[in-house]
């Protein structure tokens, strides 16, 4: 089956870096715009996160396509770091511990990382399940969805950050029930 992971387009918060994860933050105008330049291949099924950002670029990539939500296809929840840059968390000695475990602690009041990766296996796993005859799929979703599927079932292997990508771009894969083949980078 060939399957398409797509990141959602740009929001306001993504331009300035933050990290937005439960904010429910609309596509901003440049991201409509970088989508509706795309030329992506159709799909059977199209699947996405129930966040807006998601849902909206489902909508403008394929008009008038049923969306089939899958809520734990949602963001991490940054708890304490939600919608702050960088920049005005570099004073944060929580901040700076979560940098030096190389993203790997829990986000201090919000989601520990492998219980949103493995949320996020589990999803992409049940629905894999129900489409199992579908002859493709996309998947609109979040940059950490992407990274934690891919992570997981990938082939060549690579570590989580390794499959990070820009907003609006993700991979084509073929699945053959047990790995993604990566076909190329979008």
């Amino acid at each position: 089956m060939k399957i398409l992971f797509l990141r959602h387009g740009l929001t306001s918060g993504n331009l300035e870096k933050r990290y937005i994860g439960r904010t429910d933050e609309p596509l901003c105008a440049k991201g409509i715009s970088e989508l509706q330049k795309l030329v992506i291949p159709k799909c059977s099924i199209l699947i996405s996160s129930p966040m807006k950002r998601c849902i909206q670029t489902s909508e403008l990539l394929f008009p008038n396509k049923e969306i089939v939500i899958e809520k734990n296809f949602r963001e991490c929840d940054f708890g304490d770091f939600e919608g702050k840059n960088y920049v005005e968390l570099s004073e944060n000695s929580d901040y700076q511990k979560w940098i030096d475990s190389g993203g790997n602690l829990p986000f201090p009041n919000g989601e520990d990382t492998n219980d949103f990766r493995r949320r996020n296996i589990e999803a992409f796993e049940k629905i894999m399940q129900k489409i199992k005859n579908e002859d493709s799929a996309a998947f609109i979703v979040h940059g950490g969805t992407i990274m934690s599927v891919l992570e997981k079932y990938a082939v060549p292997h690579k570590a989580y950050f390794d499959w990070h990508c820009e907003n609006g771009h993700g991979y084509i894969c073929e699945w053959n029930g047990t790995e993604l083949e990566i076909l190329e980078k979008i």
